[in-house]
């Protein structure tokens, strides 16, 4: 083992069980060898070996709190460096989150394109739209209770964690987002996605005909279109439709995470069918757009390497974007430093992701059947 840590120093946890025990490694980011594996994930143990091997110039890290905290005290004279991915990462669930919240604004205009392309129909007066009681929604809606009821009593993220038997990121994402947001997350998850590409025409057959419409003509119909599935799949759309359980007019509304695939990515790479339909979203939806001018800004920033712009591009976020995008903003300005030199320096954590991969496989080889001395020897002696 070195006595000196390298002057690029690269730190990332991997976990022995995901949600309950968490170890760390260390890399050399310059020559994209492991240096060292730590038995957990603490502040004290990681400190602890940077004071015993001092040396690093540059420490490359995501943004938990206790690699953070470790670096200042220990090594104070380092310069931090946060990940790009995890930036992007973090980015990218601002804006599906803004997509989510703007969901009614997308229906609005998708209904009113179907009465400009000139729908003759009535409206069906059907019940009220519910949320079916399905089993993934269900499981949603008792698990943000259990998680809140032991928030009031001011358990810890993670003393919650390990009470429910989840990750820490989940109980934060169900600690942090609206109940109506992660049943409507939910809804989207249930199975019939062979389905979605024509359901948009189904529901207006079925409002069309009042409902008179058959099961077995529908099937025929849409097989007719490209359809692969089952006739089960259609009929329990159609018994939803006649429940009142989803919306019997409808546009082609596409999900929340489909819209922020297209933000995300470079406008290139984009179909001109995918660009259309981004268009069409932009044109409903006035938050969305300004989630989309600001991600792809900070996308470029990224690509570019342009953190010298990053301080003016929060501002604007904290004035006049939707509220995931100021959060968003807020948290970077809490790690400003470290993200601008991720925005400027070539360094990042790839390398050290990489080698968290290796970890998974050496770890899933012998889980179970051997000792962290022995998965520590198997992470160092590289071929």
């Amino acid at each position: 083992m070195p006595e000196r840590a390298p002057q690029v120093l690269g730190v990332d946890e991997f976990a022995f069980r995901r949600g309950r025990t968490y170890g760390t490694l260390l890399v050399d980011v310059e020559t994209g060898r492991v240096v060292d594996v730590l038995p957990d994930r603490t502040l004290e143990t990681f400190a602890a070996w940077l004071r015993e091997h001092p040396g690093a110039q540059v420490v490359c890290r995501d943004c938990a709190t206790a690699y953070t905290r470790a670096i200042r005290e220990a090594a104070p004279e380092a310069i931090e460096v946060a990940d790009r991915w995890h930036l992007l990462q973090s980015l990218s669930a601002a804006v599906e989150e803004t997509c989510h919240q703007h969901r009614d604004c997308l229906r609005k205009h998708a209904e009113e394109e179907t009465v400009t392309e000139g729908a003759e129909v009535a409206p069906m007066l059907l019940p009220p739209a519910e949320l079916p009681r399905t089993q993934i929604i269900e499981r949603t809606r008792h698990r943000y209770e259990d998680i809140h009821r032991l928030l009031e009593k001011r358990w810890t993220i993670s003393a919650i964690a390990r009470r429910l038997d989840l990750d820490r990121e989940t109980v934060r994402r169900f600690r942090g987002t609206d109940l109506d947001q992660l049943l409507a997350s939910a809804r989207e998850r249930r199975p019939g996605g062979v389905l979605e590409p024509f359901t948009a025409y189904l529901n207006t057959r079925f409002t069309e005909t009042q409902g008179q419409v058959s099961g077995s003509r529908l099937f025929l119909e849409i097989q007719a279109r490209g359809y692969r599935g089952s006739r089960q799949v259609l009929r329990k759309h159609l018994a939803a439709l006649r429940a009142g359980t989803v919306e019997p007019v409808r546009g082609d509304i596409p999900s929340p995470r489909k819209i922020t695939s297209w933000i995300m990515r470079p406008r290139e790479t984009l179909t001109e069918s995918q660009d259309e339909r981004l268009l069409q979203v932009r044109l409903a939806c006035p938050d969305i757009t300004r989630a989309c001018d600001l991600a792809r800004a900070f996308a470029d920033f990224v690509r570019h390497r342009r953190g010298y712009l990053l301080l003016e591009w929060s501002r604007q976020a904290e004035q006049e974007a939707p509220k995931p995008m100021r959060g968003f903003a807020g948290f970077l300005r809490q790690d400003l430093d470290a993200v601008t030199a991720g925005l400027t320096l070539p360094w990042s954590s790839g390398v050290v992701e990489g080698h968290v991969n290796r970890v998974k496989t050496l770890k899933r080889a012998m889980y179970g059947r051997a000792s962290f001395a022995l998965l520590r020897a198997r992470v160092l002696i590289q071929p």
